[in-house]
């Protein structure tokens, strides 16, 4: 999908958020299936988009279990072992929520998984107008965090070599933290004045951009169709009489 990374995040959150108020088997169904467009429009392979969706797919059936078992039991009870309780209404629960969580995770991480972080930093700061100097930070904390996982394989590594990988995984997992929290810390300084020495966050200077961040008619009718996708979703439920605002559910 060839739209900014502005348009993406907008999108997301355009099709998540409202799908997210409500709890119900319509507007998670046809969420899903209207999101299907957008999953197909992603520009990711199969093997890509199963391998970056698979907490979800992990996580819907978990969800499903547990609401099933331990939710609020309503209707009829069809089984019940201590406090476990499955009941007809845990169990639409426990389906709408497994349901909802597909609805709003599938499509969102596949237009989140083609978002360069660098394109993001451009449009939230030349479009939104967010502080630069704690856009470019998280951009750059981000960019740590592979560093971080080097860190860590490669501090692994060396303790193997050295003898002491060989028991004590609580201790040594502990010892590896504080190493690691050290690296980090070193790292984050050094990197911090050198992003002070060139000017980051100094105040009443203009920044200039290497690259402009482009948002077009059609980013925005991107945003406008993943807000549509959520709105008729709703609409859907609401007619149909299914509508479950999830702070009435709490209540």
């Amino acid at each position: 999908m060839s739209r900014s990374a502005l348009a993406k995040l907008g999108g997301a959150l355009a099709l998540s958020v409202p799908l997210v108020l409500t709890v119900d088997l319509v507007s998670a169904s046809v969420g899903l299936v209207l999101g299907l467009a957008i999953i197909l429009l992603s520009g990711l392979t199969p093997r890509e988009f199963f391998f970056r969706t698979l907490p979800i797919w992990v996580a819907a059936p978990s969800v499903f279990i547990t609401v099933s078992l331990y939710g609020v039991a309503s209707g009829a009870i069809l089984f019940e072992w201590g406090v476990m309780r499955v009941s007809e209404g845990s169990l639409h629960l426990a389906a709408a929520s497994a349901l909802r969580l597909l609805a709003v995770g599938l499509p969102s991480i596949a237009m989140f998984a083609t978002i360069d972080p660098t394109d993001l930093a451009d449009g939230l700061i030349q479009k939104l107008h967010l502080s630069p100097r704690f856009v470019m930070g998280a951009l750059a904390a981000m960019r740590l965090l592979g560093l971080l996982a080097n860190d860590a394989r490669s501090l692994a590594l060396a303790r193997r070599a050295r003898g002491v990988a060989d028991h004590g995984r609580i201790r040594r997992f502990f010892g590896s933290a504080f190493a690691l929290f050290v690296l980090a810390i070193r790292r984050g300084t050094t990197l911090s004045t050198a992003m002070e020495a060139r000017g980051f966050g100094v105040p009443g200077v203009r920044r200039s951009y290497a690259r402009i961040a482009p948002f077009d008619r059609r980013d925005a009718m991107l945003i406008v169709v993943c807000g549509l996708i959520s709105g008729v979703a709703i609409g859907v439920a609401v007619a149909t009489g299914a509508w479950n605002f999830v702070f009435a559910i709490a209540a």
